[in-house]
């Protein structure tokens, strides 16, 4: 699967801060530090000065996932900065048939269950993300997050937004 395109303008859709926010299962201030330090940065549009906003593609939405999942399974920030290396140079499409394991140190990228299987067999895998399952979580749920989104005309954490007024 290719990046959502828009039939109107065949260029890349973009999802906003919040929506990449609640797709990733991830903090703003997460979202924020991750941009500011090339961590995940947004492909579509980057922040640049005040008022303007990050747009973040489907891709840069499940790599954001993966990130939030090998933090949550103890890997450094050092050695997720590795992973993303790797998972850089593959399209959206070309993610949803890697599965990454870990052993907690080194993250390795399996493309098949072969792979897999020679690294349990090894004693170096202690858990694994299959990206397909990543993918198919952010596609149920952007389409629905965008159009909740559009609604509201700013890029900030749902708790500053002032929706009262």
């Amino acid at each position: 699967m290719a990046d959502v395109t828009s039939a109107a303008s065949r260029e890349p859709v973009g999802y906003r801060g919040p929506v990449a926010c609640a797709a990733a299962g991830i903090t703003y201030r997460q979202l924020d530090y991750w941009a500011r330090t090339n961590l995940v940065s947004p492909s579509i549009q980057s922040a640049e000065g005040s008022g303007s906003k990050r747009l973040y593609s489907f891709r840069d939405i499940v790599v954001l996932k993966v990130v939030k999942r090998l933090l949550d399974a103890g890997v450094s920030l050092q050695n997720i900065r590795k992973a993303i290396e790797v998972l850089r140079v593959h399209r959206a499409g070309d993610l949803a048939e890697i599965t990454l394991i870990s052993d907690g140190t080194t993250v390795y990228e399996c493309r098949s269950p072969e792979e897999v299987v020679d690294l349990l067999k090894g004693g170096q895998g202690v858990f694994g993300i299959a990206l397909a399952g990543a993918v198919h979580e952010i596609e149920g749920s952007v389409t629905v997050l965008s159009e909740a989104d559009e609604s509201l005309d700013v890029d900030e954490p749902p708790h500053r937004r002032d929706i009262a007024g």
